[in-house]
Parts: structure tokens; sequence; C-alpha cells
């Protein structure tokens, strides 16, 4: 079975990101992939993994990481075989805990699909161009359709003081956004399928380089 990713990539507290993952998770439980079970879909929320500012000594491509929390970020990764981000756009770019997140690893990344779900105040448009770039040099195939949230036309502000700069307000996704979201998860879909045999055959390479126990 295909596993893919939702990858929440902001970790801010009161982010909007988090009603926007949860939002991205349940239009792709309704996939026809995934009612069938061909594909599951599973949130990834990088606050969840506390990762510290890339301090490994060796690095990623060699795969040795010697902290705890790279450990458990490298092994949650390696077992999904595509990717929906989840992303804001800070300063006409992705997130530094997102770049950090990606930097931390290597083959894990490697011959998989991605996807994008952006958000701000330009729909996190720039964001997701830094992302293609950086995805590509970890071997990721991005999919070129996205959906595209703004602040302003997929979020309700009824009621808020908006005086107070952490007021979020309430998601209200156009009605076009699922539709934008299922056309690129398709894509996601196929192309993590696609993308299989590459895997299988670095996952057996891997295995021949391997030292013989004993």
């Amino acid at each position: 079975m295909t596993r893919i990713a939702v990858i929440l990539g902001s970790t801010r507290p009161g982010r909007r990101g988090e009603t926007v993952a949860w939002w991205a998770t349940e239009v792709a439980a309704r996939h026809p992939a995934a009612v069938v079970g061909e594909v599951t879909f599973e949130l990834v929320d990088l606050a969840d993994y506390a990762l510290p500012l890339l301090d490994e000594p060796v690095p990623a491509m060699f795969g040795q990481y010697r902290n705890e929390a790279p450990r458990r970020w490298a092994a949650a990764i390696g077992s999904f075989d595509g990717f929906v981000f989840v992303t804001p756009e800070y300063n006409h770019s992705m997130t530094a805990a997102l770049k950090n997140a990606i930097d931390h690893l290597f083959a894990e990344w490697n011959d998989k699909a991605a996807g994008f779900v952006s958000y701000g105040v330009h729909g996190g448009t720039r964001a997701v161009e830094h992302l293609r770039l950086t995805l590509a040099e970890v071997k990721v195939a991005c999919v070129r359709s996205q959906v595209v949230l703004s602040v302003f036309d997929d979020f309700d502000y009824t009621g808020c003081d908006m005086t107070d700069p952490t007021s979020a307000g309430v998601f209200r996704p156009g009605e076009r956004q699922e539709a934008a979201m299922n056309t690129m998860l398709d894509e996601v879909v196929a192309w993590s399928v696609a993308l299989e045999p590459l895997r299988a055959k670095a996952a057996a390479d891997s295995d021949g380089d391997a030292v013989p126990a004993g």
C-alpha cells in the first residue's frame, strides 16, 4: 500500500497551518485511491519532532544520525512513499523549521513525489517556489498542481478582533479548493506509485552494501 504523509510545515504557536493540514488530510481520506484502500494519508506535524537547528556532525547524505530527534524523523519520513507539504510563506520563502527538517535527511526523501498546499497573503506561492528547488536536490519529484489558499478569501474573520495580531480567523476554504486538492492528489498518488521501482532498487542496493553480521 502506498503511504503519503501530509507534512505540517509550521511550528509557530497559533499557526493557521494546523486547521489547514487537518482539512487537507480529511479531503485526502475521501480521495478514491484512499477509499478503495490503495493509499493511506497520515498527518505528520513537525512540532511533534522537536528537531534542533541542524547540528549533526556527518552530512545527511551518509545517513549516520547521532541524535535521537533526527533518528525519529528519519524513521518517520523513510516509511512514506510521497508527501503533501502544508506550508505558509515567511519572507518570500518556506519556514525555517521546514527547511531545517528537509536538510536533516537525504536518502529518506529520495525517489518520492510531493504536492503542496500553501497559504498566506500571496497564497504561499513563493514559499512553494523555494520548496520545489530544495526538494529537487534531495531527489523528490514535485507535481505541477498545487492548492493556493488566501488568508483573505479562505479564512473568515467575523467577530475577530482585527487589532489582535494573533487573530487567525476561521478556515473556510472556497468551494474550488477541494477540487484543486483532488487534482493535486491525483498527481501525487500517480507519481508515488510510478517511482516505486526506483525506491525498491535503492533499498536492494542498500541491503547489498550492508556488512554481513558475524
